[in-house]
């Protein structure tokens, strides 16, 4: 394998190509390439949904977007000729499909590099088993296992470990987002703001909104009244309504409860979200924005072992991190079963503890 110590920076292609959640648990991978010596120049293959995320990604230097599985042929031309361009020397892919390691293959990139599953695996010269479906590592650890494993194959010295924030905004970045808000919603910036996340994303199993109404009326309720929260409840696409419903119970349970105006797409979103005192969703594409940011989250997780909160754990500091599930005897999607009101008491000691708007930067 060529060595680059001596030569040009290595040129990194990596793929993580499916949901919002799944990529930003990447960004601790591809904060550990960008720390190695010489600094690879380091492309990623998104969908176009995560090609936002992707450009704020300080540990980014060129997007590519993939078609998807659907594209028609030229689309499929197009990209493979973009990654020709690209001069890439080796090819990481996070989430192994068929369709990508045949692109790697027909790319001519030199090194590839993918999890030793499925027969997807034929297409790369490097593979590492992890044996996922244990679910017996968080996933963003199992990401970094294969970035630091990349850089031994290219013979690059593996660094040390980063450590959270992995998306790592400025104080004044943080403090504009919180200025912003409070404009908008006449909102006191010394209380606390909980941002609360009831949509699912289309994918994972969340409480309902019902749920998550008593879940804010008795988490306020354990509070005394300097530390009680504003809420203020978020929405992807198509979930509008359900967080405008919400809002109107809360308001109605005479919480001091608001709605997040509508943002300029899924960046703009995700820069808010670092104004949050506690981030509190299901394990969704926001929750681990959140966790990428180094804010406080407490997440609500289904029994399913392939959906444990231990594999699916957001990448903040552990002192930051909450996340709660049914008991193992309860079916694989009863989030009735979760015991809300120890979650609630958990939530409230850690608002009543920690200092409102804590900077996120170590």
């Amino acid at each position: 394998m060529t060595h680059f110590s001596h030569q040009q920076p290595p040129r990194l292609l990596v793929v993580r190509n499916d949901k919002l959640g799944d990529f930003m648990l990447a960004w601790p991978a591809l904060a550990c390439l960008k720390a190695s010596e010489p600094t690879p120049h380091v492309s990623v293959l998104v969908p176009g949904y995560t090609a936002p995320m992707a450009r704020l990604c300080p540990w980014v230097d060129e997007v590519i977007v993939d078609p998807g599985d659907g594209a028609g042929r030229e689309a499929r031309q197009d990209v493979l000729a973009q990654i020709r361009a690209a001069d890439v020397d080796a090819l990481l892919t996070l989430f192994s499909t068929p369709r990508i390691g045949w692109l790697g293959w027909r790319a001519g990139i030199p090194l590839r590099l993918a999890p030793a599953t499925k027969w997807a695996q034929l297409f790369y010269n490097h593979r590492i088993t992890q044996r996922r479906s244990r679910s017996a590592k968080p996933e963003y650890v199992y990401n970094m296992e294969l970035a630091e494993a990349l850089l031994d194959a290219l013979a690059l010295p593996k660094p040390t470990r980063p450590a959270p924030p992995y998306w790592p905004l400025s104080a004044q970045e943080q403090g504009a987002q919180r200025h912003r808000i409070a404009e908008e919603l006449a909102l006191d910036p010394e209380r606390p703001w909980v941002f609360l996340h009831a949509g699912s994303g289309g994918s994972a199993v969340n409480l309902t909104a019902e749920a998550y109404a008593r879940l804010a009326q008795d988490v306020t309720s354990r509070l005394d009244e300097n530390s009680a929260p504003s809420w203020i409840l978020t929405a992807g696409p198509g979930e509008e309504d359900n967080a405008d419903a919400l809002h109107r119970t809360l308001k109605g349970m005479a919480l001091d409860a608001h709605r997040l105006p509508a943002r300029d797409g899924l960046g703009d979103f995700a820069l808010s979200l670092a104004a949050a005192d506690l981030f509190i969703a299901g394990s969704t594409g926001p929750l681990h924005i959140a966790g990428c940011l180094n804010r406080a989250t407490a997440g609500f997780y289904p029994a399913r072992r392939s959906a444990t909160p231990l594999r699916w754990q957001t990448c903040n500091d552990a002192t930051r991190r909450l996340a709660f599930r049914p008991p193992a005897e309860a079916g694989e999607t009863d989030m009735h079963a979760i015991d809300l009101e120890a979650a609630a008491e958990q939530i409230a000691r850690r608002l009543a503890s920690s200092p409102t708007s804590e900077p996120s930067t170590t």
